[in-house]
């Protein structure tokens, strides 16, 4: 961790500047667009059960880590939808096994797509959601595809990235 006093916003490049795309990368960027469209098509059709929006309430939630020589602060700001919780909150996700023993799963991370490796300190993960379940989940693989409901609460910790935490998570 660098602690040379600059504010962190998620999502952005760490302490870089990216620069300005060009005529020729803006259209190398709408051809490439263009070309996936078919393909963003057909694997929307594939998945059309997993809704985007609870992920996308998840999204915007903002965060902004604060790091200087004496102190470490993350500031986040939750929408009004979800500042409060939600006392039934459905979600579609990729499992990713957090605590469990031979009588199965208590807790998972819930990952909006398993080609962003949520533990790998990239800041470039994909979101993730962590889940504790009412009942421990048997036979459930790393990678399953699965559908939970629960109660989504804000992590209010100012010094964990967490953001909300989804307690007695009910398989649908």
């Amino acid at each position: 961790m660098d602690h040379d006093g600059l504010a962190y916003t998620a999502g952005a490049t760490y302490g870089a500047v990216k620069p300005e795309k060009t005529g020729a990368d803006m259209k190398t960027s709408a051809s490439l667009i263009a070309l996936s469209t078919p393909l963003a098509l057909t694997a929307g059709s594939l998945w059309a059960d997993a809704s985007p929006a609870p992920w996308d309430l998840l999204k915007a939630i903002e965060i902004e880590e604060i790091v200087t020589d004496t102190s470490y602060e993350v500031r986040k700001n939750f929408p009004a939808s979800v500042e409060n919780g939600i006392a039934q909150f459905d979600i579609t996700g990729f499992v990713v096994p957090l605590f469990g023993d031979e009588t199965g799963l208590t807790e998972i991370v819930l990952v909006s797509d398993m080609g962003f490796c949520p533990f790998c300190g990239s800041p470039e993960h994909g979101t993730n959601l962590r889940v504790s379940l009412a009942e421990p989940l048997i036979g459930v693989e790393e990678g399953a595809r699965i559908s939970l409901r629960g109660a989504l609460e804000p992590v209010t910790d100012s010094e964990t990235w967490e953001t909300m935490i989804l307690t007695g998570a009910r398989v649908l």
